[in-house]
């Protein structure tokens, strides 16, 4: 799933197999004809094979910032282009939430970069939400349940509830009381602005460390901060057979993924490598603004 890190795998195999000793042809090998030899020994050597995985995701800003792609239709096609939407479902929601109404303005919203939304947050990039939403999206079915953690801008949040539908609940939480405002005011310019007045999405201010009980147990929980361990109440919320996907670690992160099964017990897995802000209390967040 992180293209960076296949890049890099790909750079170590090339070079573990230079750093393994030459065979070595002899000219005077009666073995093959002497013009024979001479042609392989001239012959420059092969041109490695590039990786099959499509460019690094950090470098995509490059041709962004270089293009005319100043739409959010443009910006999904492109994401498809480049593997991280995958399917139509996850195509079709980031083009009907418009992620212009989530950044703030004189920012370039369909930059593949996060963006600064205020208070020491921020909006990640196109790429991990479209990550996030299919890693999420079986968990997202109409009538489901959605928990979105540290909810920033309510970009994803709308997203879960234009998913899950009316008959769903898409919940965001956020300890930010100013971005909660914020954030009510971008879903009520968005598509799923009829959603919020019928009370399927609901913003809350709350320490996402402890979620939300009142709607749980949830189908998918998506953390949009990295704790240092997975915090324990997220998982006691998580329906049997619900996905949680949440970025673990302090400089070193994992993008990791929680299945809960039947029995109550959980499996996880790593992703990919990722960068996000920290899962913190308020107070803590708000000495670095």
């Amino acid at each position: 799933m992180c293209l960076a890190a296949a890049a890099a795998a790909a750079a170590a195999a090339s070079a573990s197999a230079s750093a393994s000793p030459a065979r070595c042809l002899s000219p005077s090998s009666s073995a093959l004809p002497r013009r024979l030899l001479h042609h392989l020994l001239a012959a420059p050597p092969p041109r490695p094979t590039p990786p099959l995985r499509c460019i690094p995701f950090h470098r995509m800003a490059q041709f962004w910032t270089q293009g005319s792609l100043d739409k959010n239709k443009a910006l999904v096609e492109y994401l498809k282009q480049y593997g991280a939407v995958r399917t139509d479902k996850v195509a079709e929601v980031m083009e009907s939430i418009d992620r212009a109404l989530f950044v703030a303005e004189g920012l370039t919203p369909y930059t593949d970069s996060p963006m600064p939304i205020g208070y020491n947050a921020t909006i990640s990039a196109p790429h991990m939400h479209a990550t996030c939403l299919e890693l999420l999206k079986d968990h997202l079915q109409p009538g489901m349940h959605a928990l979105d953690v540290g909810s920033g801008s309510g970009y994803l949040t709308a997203c879960f509830a234009m998913m899950v539908g009316p008959e769903g609940r898409a919940v965001g939480i956020e300890h930010i009381p100013e971005l909660v405002a914020a954030s009510t005011e971008n879903v009520q310019r968005s598509a799923a602005a009829q959603l919020l007045k019928d009370g399927s999405l609901s913003l809350h201010v709350a320490d996402g460390r402890l979620g939300w009980p009142d709607e749980a147990p949830y189908d998918a929980i998506h953390v949009g901060a990295a704790a240092p361990e997975i915090p324990q109440p997220l998982v006691d919320q998580l329906k049997p057979g619900g996905r949680m996907v949440i970025p673990v670690g302090s400089y070193f992160q994992e993008l990791q993924v929680v299945d809960k099964n039947a029995d109550g017990s959980v499996t996880v897995q790593n992703d990919a490598s990722v960068r996000y802000v920290p899962l913190t209390s308020r107070s803590a967040q708000m000495q670095d603004s």
